[in-house]
Order: C-alpha cells, then structure tokens, then sequence
C-alpha cells in the first residue's frame, strides 16, 4: 500500500496536472511528476509571512529631532521581553526550510520531464526577480520625485535604506534556489556529509568573522543552503520516520544548543542581530522550528480543510512575494508621510503609540490591496510556446550576474537612490535577458 505521507508530503488537496511528457517517463519520473500540493507548507508559509508583515509594522518607529533631522527607533527591539520573544517569532530560518521543501520537489519534477539546471534557474530568477524589478523602480521614481520636491536628502535616504529591508531576503533565497539543482545532486548521494559540510563552512566562518568581519556576509550562502538542506530532509520523509517524542526531543536538543553558545557568549542571544549576517543561531533555529513544522503538520492539515481558511492562504500564497517585497516601502512611505504632515504622532513606546500599531497595519493592508492589483501578476511565470527557441545557458547566467552586481553593492555598501535606479535598470535587463519559461518547466 503507498505510504500516505509520499516522500514527505502528506492530506495534500488536488494532485498537480501531468504533462505529455510525464505519461510515458518512467516510474521514477512519475513518482515526482505526481506529487501534490503540501498544505501544511502553505499555511506555515502564510503565518511566516503574516508575522513578518506584524512585526514590521511594530518595530519601526521615524523620529523627527528638534535639530531637524530625522532618525529611526526600532520601538520593538528596545523592550527588555524582546530577546526572549524573538527566539520563537525569527521565522527566517522556516522561510528557508520550506524553500527547501518546495524547491527539491520543484526541481525533481523538472528534471523527470527531462529539463535541466538551466531551466531550473531561469524559472527561479524570473519568479523571484519580476516582482523586484517593479519595486525597484517604482521606488526609484517615487524617491526621486520626493527630491525634487524638495524633501531633504536625509530623508530619502533614510527612506530607501528602510525600505530596501527586504531585498537582502530577496538575495538570500535566490542564491539558496539557484543551488539547488548542485545541493540535491549531492543530497541524493550523501545527504547527512552534504548537510555536515555545510555546517562546518558555517562554524568556520563564524570563528574568523572577529578577525575579518566582510567574511562573515559569506554565511549568506553557506548558512541559508544549511537550512534549506533541512527541508531536503523533511522532502525525503526523514522527520516522517521520527515520533512525536523524538520530534520534541529535537525541538529541546536545538533550544539547548542553542542556549549553551548564546549563554557562554559565544554568539548573543538575540537573534535579530544574528540574523545579518547570519551565523550558526540560525541554523539550530532552523533545527527547531524544522522539527516544529513537522510537530504540527496535522492541526495546520485540519485548518486547511476549513474552506475560508484554504481560499485565504491560497490567494496571499500566490502573491506572497509581492507581499514581502512592499509592505516594508509602504510602511516607509507612510511613515514618511506622516512626519511631513501635522497629523498626531505619538512617542514611542508610550501607550498611544502601541495602541496606534493596528491603525498602520490596516493603512499598510490598504496600501498592499492596490499594488497587488497592480502588479502581483507579475509572480505568475510568464510560459513560453511549446514551439519556442529554449534560452541559451549563457543568457541565464548572464541574467544571475547582472542581478547579482546590485545586489553585492547595496549589502556592502547600503541601499542609495543611485543604487536604486541602477539595480531597476539591471533588474530589467536581466529579465530580457531571460526571456519565457519553456512549456515543459
């Protein structure tokens, strides 16, 4: 009888269509051409996104001084419960573990209908850079009318580096997708030295950093491929073979771990500082909240059965880049707006600010319906005709260094208005140059 969690996916909805291709590939083909939707990876997907959103919108804080200059207060961070909190709210590392999940089976089921690497990245770099090209330059306009309105440099650079948050996201995970088709090969021949050595690198890494701090943005890679391998794991039913015991024991091992390196200083204990660039907190994160997802697979399973529930995630899980990628610039937006206005602006931390949080969640939610509208079509894969020339390689690796050039610059040097219309131009050509998404990927 076949198992009812197939390689690691389990109380799916409606299986994926086949194609032409797949009804005479060979069984092994069909084992990943046939794999359903995982729902429990799409109602965690959509919590993570929510309480990113939430938390954005509690931690920043505009401060317009007497002396005229304006700073920011991160409001959430300064509370003495914070450091606690967010050891179980830093939902990055299950960000990577579910693209873990979903990139391998992504990738396994491309590579049974006969596609290859190449595709692989051109479909990821599309999905992922389209939505970023938009923000880019409307961004880039937006901030350069601010200019020549008059509105002080200060701001709007103050402006675009906030805004220009989620970006750093954006490189991350196109650097971890675009891995994938390398990291599975060497999962599928040793799964548990592949995850190893990535440790190690990281450990390595985290022990030079003090000596030489640019070497440590090199644990963007090495850390988030880590995490990512664990979703490799949970691809593979590894977590499926584990109790609810073993499952929790994981959970507490990793908690331990991590609570002895933070508690000899060895790394601080918050994890928002460890998060950029990351270190080895955020791989045992990843341990833990790995093993969590698989602890509450079957209540997130039954929420998913709830009709409204499942319509609800399946439309913000369609536009979920758009998402991530705006709510943090019209946040800045508005916040910007309102210190030029005399509308009322409570301190923070006082009780008017905090009770003032849902209001700018709501106004943030506004903002994002118009711009989905917009340009949340953007994420859905632009497919070529089945009889259309395929992209050569050299063209899509072209595509990842144009994307890539920007993308180093503003993590070295920090996001400018300059910076901004560059990485809009470099964004476009890179999606020219990538052209349309074979039929059969």
């Amino acid at each position: 009888m076949e198992s009812r969690r197939h390689i690691g996916f389990v109380a799916r909805t409606r299986a994926h269509g086949t194609s032409a291709d797949s009804a005479v590939a060979s069984p092994s083909a069909e084992k990943y051409t046939s794999v359903p939707r995982d729902v429990a990876i799409d109602f965690a997907r959509f919590i993570c996104l929510a309480l990113v959103v939430v938390g954005h919108c509690m931690m920043m804080s505009p401060v317009l001084n007497p002396d005229g200059t304006v700073t920011t207060e991160n409001t959430l961070a300064l509370q003495p419960w914070f450091v606690p909190v967010i050891w179980i709210v830093m939902v990055m590392p299950l960000f990577f573990v579910m693209g873990g999940v979903t990139g391998l089976q992504s990738w396994r089921r491309l590579r049974a209908r006969g596609g290859t690497g190449i595709e692989f990245a051109q479909l990821r770099l599309l999905r992922l850079i389209r939505p970023a090209t938009a923000l880019l330059t409307c961004m880039f306009l937006g901030l350069w009318a601010a200019r020549l309105l008059g509105v002080d440099q200060q701001v709007i650079q103050l402006m675009a580096s906030g805004a220009g948050m989620p970006l750093w996201f954006l490189a991350a995970y196109l650097t971890a997708q675009l891995a994938v088709p390398v990291l599975a090969r060497l999962h599928d021949r040793a799964p548990w030295l592949t995850l190893g050595a990535l440790v190690a690198a990281v450990i390595a890494v985290d022990c030079f950093r003090g000596a030489f701090p640019t070497l440590a943005f090199i644990n963007l890679v090495f850390v988030w491929c880590a995490v990512q391998q664990l979703g490799f794991l949970l691809a593979d039913g590894a977590a499926d073979r584990l109790s609810r015991t073993q499952l929790v024991a994981v959970v507490a091992g990793s908690n331990l771990v991590l609570g002895v390196v933070t508690g000899l200083d060895l790394y601080t204990g918050n994890m928002l500082v460890n998060l950029n660039p990351p270190n080895l907190c955020l791989f045992l994160l990843g341990i833990s909240q790995a093993a969590t997802l698989q602890l509450l697979r079957p209540g997130m399973e039954w929420l998913m059965s709830v009709q409204w529930i499942q319509a609800m995630v399946s439309v913000s899980g369609r536009r979920a880049m758009t998402i991530y990628l705006w709510h943090l610039p019209l946040l800045v937006a508005l916040s910007g707006v309102l210190l030029l206005t005399d509308f009322p602006k409570p301190a923070a931390t006082t009780a008017g600010w905090w009770w003032a949080r849902p209001l700018v969640l709501i106004a943030v939610i506004g903002l994002l319906i118009p711009v989905l509208a917009v340009f949340g079509r953007l994420e859905d894969r632009p497919i070529a005709g089945p009889h259309s020339r395929r992209r050569p390689g050299a063209a899509v690796v072209t595509a990842v260094v144009v994307v890539f050039v920007p993308v180093v610059d503003a993590a070295l040097n920090g996001l400018t208005l300059g910076l901004l219309g560059g990485g809009a131009v470099c964004f476009a050509l890179a999606v020219l140059l990538l052209g349309r998404v074979p039929a059969r990927a």
